[in-house]
């Protein structure tokens, strides 16, 4: 996994989202949309970070490669060990939901994480996969700006079509789609995929 740029600048993590309230609340709210209607006991987050995107969700397990980012994250409350996604030390079927979100652009084998989440997953577990989009518009612009990001400049943007691929070749069913949509002066979430940035999908364990 991609770790350099959260070696280094981890200090400014979560100061990104304390200036983007607005695409960080709007990002939580298509989370949420799935996770509404979804029953679970033991939810854990691949990639967990700094807990921006578990601790809302009252997920308090995880994992994450980066040393600076699992201190963080501890002086949250979060339980958490230092581990790689292709590799989670995890047993099989022990798990009813797994976050993923911001995190699949910065793994070095996606195909080979879907099939390892699929493996700690439960009979019908959820896995929840968050994403900004490579074909929406916010998607090109890291693309051309990658290269004067802190972060973004090791990552490997994929495209909604590319991450159900992965999904089916790990044996999950494709459940509800939601994106977050900005016209001007106006932010909401919608269903689906295709005209989003940040897309937000649930797949199931088949």
């Amino acid at each position: 996994m991609k770790i350099e740029p959260f070696e280094e600048y981890y200090h400014y993590y979560d100061l990104w989202f304390e200036e983007h309230k607005d695409l960080y609340s709007l990002e939580i709210k298509a989370i949420k949309r799935i996770l509404q209607n979804i029953k679970f006991s033991r939810g854990f987050e691949v990639g967990i970070g700094t807990g921006r995107f578990s601790l809302p969700f009252g997920i308090k397990y995880g994992i994450d490669p980066s040393i600076k980012m699992l201190k963080i994250a501890k002086k949250k409350g979060l339980n958490v060990v230092r581990a790689i996604a292709e590799e989670l030390p995890l047993k099989d079927n022990s798990l009813d939901l797994i976050m993923f979100v911001t995190t699949i652009c910065f793994v070095d084998k996606p195909l080979k994480v879907f099939k390892e989440i699929n493996r700690v997953l439960d009979k019908n577990g959820r896995l929840i996969v968050g994403f900004v989009d490579k074909d929406s518009e916010l998607g090109r612009l890291y693309e051309k700006k990658r290269s004067n990001s802190k972060f973004y400049y090791i990552a490997n943007f994929f495209t909604s079509d590319e991450v159900i691929e992965f999904a089916k070749e790990s044996f999950f069913n494709v459940g509800r789609i939601y994106q977050t949509i900005n016209p001007e002066g106006f932010d909401d979430v919608i269903e689906g995929y295709g005209i989003g940035s940040f897309v937000t999908m649930e797949f199931i364990k088949s």
